[in-house]
């Protein structure tokens, strides 16, 4: 029988440096509550968060292009543990969001305001006030009423 847990640490210590595309994104959501992602005009895809190279035939690219804030929610979990597999006081649900305009997705926590989320469905960015510059801006993604923005 294979052990399912190996029970160890490992400290890890980091520095995230954003680059030119994550900041143009960062920025973006700080300055305008908008995500910035970036379109190959040499093979058709267009990622969010935005890049400076595609990542698939490596063109240059250019941070600027609006997407969202409304998505379609493309998949979700539950989640009830912690990374320590400690209980969670409350669960939290994660989704994978498809931002209207892009062809990649963003993983962001759900705000469903009742009833379990459904593949498909239409979220819409909900963001913070103030806005600092990092994914914490947002707050989540939530239901999109009647197919309408709020």
């Amino acid at each position: 029988m294979s052990p399912t847990k190996i029970p160890g640490e490992l400290s890890v210590s980091f520095r995230y440096t954003p680059g030119v595309g994550n900041t143009a994104f960062f920025e973006g959501l700080r300055d305008r509550a908008v995500f910035l992602g970036s379109r190959c005009e040499d093979c058709g895809v267009t990622s969010v968060p935005a890049r400076i190279f595609c990542e698939r035939c490596l063109a240059e690219l250019e941070p600027s292009l609006e997407c969202g804030p409304e998505g379609e929610l493309v998949s979700w979990t539950l989640v009830r543990v912690d990374v320590d597999d400690q209980p969670l006081e409350r669960p939290v649900t994660y989704g994978l969001v498809r931002l209207d305009g892009a062809d990649t997705v963003l993983l962001h926590r759900l705000l469903h305001t009742g009833g379990e989320p459904a593949i498909g469905e239409r979220v819409r960015a909900v963001f913070t006030s103030p806005r600092e510059g990092s994914m914490l801006d947002v707050e989540g993604f939530a239901p999109v009423a009647d197919g309408a923005g709020p």
